[in-house]
């Protein structure tokens, strides 16, 4: 019997089944609690890891850098300075070349073209690590802590709120529609998620019995959710939209006001966010957003922040474990049958 996961990149959760990202999630699970155990598991003995970055990362980076570690494989960091791709050397180029180095690649950037070609060219497995299209490392990370704080993925309702048409809510919306998670994308319409995403997310969600609701209407969209999901307001290379962003999503904000709107505000209900957050004036962004447009939290306020509700750094940690898996699984000799 052969793996299902041997040798296969993660560009995009459209490419993969509910039965494999499920596994991928449990097998997080299971990392972590041999981590947590201090349990050996070096299933990547002798393995060398590129890690590309186009676009700078604090989570992403060391995710990867200390899963690979754990794993007993060797990573490489490449930031934009090290890198030519598409510059000085044709990303078939370089991925040829990478390829031939290293056992598996990460890529963090802009374009989803290039993870793409990476893995097309590259002959080992591909990681997407965000691009501005998807986000499927996240992804395992965030259902992942979802498991965890509800011991299970079905009839679970998750509402992102926020900018609806980046990587963030794209990947969720088709990835919940994929785990039978009823999603919604509660944001303004100028900012709602394309027709393509929504078809791909509509299709899964037959399959899956998942419930689905793209609206910009906050209470409509906010009521009954066990999970709210929120993102900056303005993504890494469109620091030009400040004011239009700030002025559009103000009422979605993620506040103690709006956790009253769902109705579920025990165990219940919790808060995630992938950060960075902006939820006070203790980064540049913050004091430069205080300043010009005269408020001091963005996205999320402070007080839901830190609330009893959050889980932001338990999401975060569990990149690591969720990376851990995706690598594991793909690039290990680990035995995983058909799922």
């Amino acid at each position: 019997m052969t793996s299902v996961f041997q040798g296969r990149s993660l560009l995009a959760e459209k490419d993969f089944t509910r039965g494999e990202l499920e596994y991928l999630i449990d097998l997080s699970l299971h990392l972590k609690d041999l981590k947590k155990r201090g349990v050996p598991h070096h299933y990547l003995e002798g393995k060398n890891i590129a890690l590309l970055f186009e676009k700078n990362s604090t989570r992403t980076r060391s995710a990867f850098t200390t899963a690979a570690i754990d794993l007993g494989a060797h990573p490489e960091f490449l930031g934009a300075n090290d890198i030519q791709l598409g510059k000085k050397e044709s990303v078939e180029d370089t991925a040829i070349v990478l390829g031939s180095m290293f056992d598996g690649i990460e890529f963090r950037g802009f374009s989803q073209e290039t993870v793409e070609e990476l893995a097309e060219y590259s002959g080992v497995p591909v990681w997407n690590g965000l691009t501005d299209q998807w986000h499927p490392t996240q992804m395992i990370a965030d259902f992942m802590t979802v498991k965890e704080a509800f011991g299970h993925l079905e009839d679970i309702t998750l509402v992102y709120v926020g900018d609806g048409r980046n990587n963030m809510a794209n990947s969720l919306l088709v990835t919940g529609a994929i785990l039978g998670v009823n999603v919604r994308i509660c944001a303004p319409k100028e900012l709602s998620p394309t027709q393509e995403v929504v078809d791909y997310a509509e299709k899964f969600a037959k399959e899956s019995g998942a419930q689905l609701m793209v609206t910009d209407d906050v209470e409509k969209g906010v009521k009954d959710a066990n999970v709210l999901y929120t993102d900056v307001w303005v993504s890494m290379g469109e620091e030009d939209k400040f004011e239009e962003r700030v002025n559009l999503l103000k009422p979605y904000q993620i506040n103690m006001d709006m956790v009253k709107k769902t109705g579920n505000q025990d165990d219940n209900l919790i808060i995630l966010h992938c950060l960075p957050a902006f939820h006070d004036t203790k980064t540049q962004y913050g004091k430069m957003v205080s300043e010009k447009f005269g408020i001091d939290e963005m996205e999320i306020t402070d007080e839901a922040f830190r609330s009893k509700h959050a889980r932001q750094f338990e999401e975060a940690e569990n990149r690591m474990h969720s990376i851990k898996a995706i690598m594991a699984a793909t690039l290990g000799n680990l035995f995983i049958p058909r799922v």
